[in-house]
């Protein structure tokens, strides 16, 4: 229940400036719950008259196309990229076909500016991040270890001095996320420092 664990922050909506572009990132194990409990985040955020952008790691080989569609058999041809638009949604796909892949600050700024990006995954970016822990997963926390975790959701008592919020409080944990978040901009000029 909220409000019964150390280290529990009530949070109120946090208004994101006009034109300002954040960045929080989402980590935790396997099976935590990060996509379900963003799903339920995400039209939250909405309902605030926010924008927010989403950049999911895949750590396997994944396609967002159809073998057999016109855009799949250019790209098994060879091409570089394949752009697929419609009256809906457009979609670029670019094949690395070996090069390295690119680090959070490059696909950051191939994004349209929106209010909030959520990155769920990119575990070694030194971005903020909040955990998100389900005790029925039987997984450690990971916040001692991170120092990059500034908050966490989760459904477990947990000792911390960090903000937690628990997992089913999607306002409260909305508005950690929006509390914890950096300028697109900071994440840049850090990554830039660092090379």
């Amino acid at each position: 229940m909220p409000g019964t664990r150390p280290g529990l922050t009530t949070y109120k909506e946090a208004p994101v400036p006009e034109n300002k572009m954040n960045v929080i990132g989402l980590a935790g194990w396997s099976g935590a719950g990060k996509t379900t409990l963003l799903a339920r985040v995400i039209p939250h955020l909405l309902g605030q008259g926010l924008r927010v952008s989403v950049i999911k790691h895949a750590h396997h080989e994944f396609d967002v196309d159809v073998p057999g569609k016109d855009s799949w058999v250019h790209r098994q041809a060879g091409a570089t990229e394949v752009l697929v638009s419609s009256v809906r949604r457009w979609a670029l796909m670019h094949e690395l076909r070996g090069a390295e892949e690119p680090r959070l600050p490059e696909l950051l700024k191939k994004m349209s500016r929106v209010d909030l990006v959520v990155v769920e995954g990119f575990k070694r970016e030194p971005l903020h991040k909040i955990e998100v822990h389900r005790t029925a997963n039987g997984k450690a926390v990971l916040f001692p270890d991170d120092p990059d975790i500034v908050g966490i959701a989760t459904d477990a008592a947990v000792e911390t001095t960090l903000p937690v919020a628990h997992l089913d409080d999607v306002e409260a944990v909305a508005a950690m996320m929006l509390r914890s978040a950096i300028p697109v901009e900071d994440l840049l000029a850090k990554s830039v420092s660092e090379t």
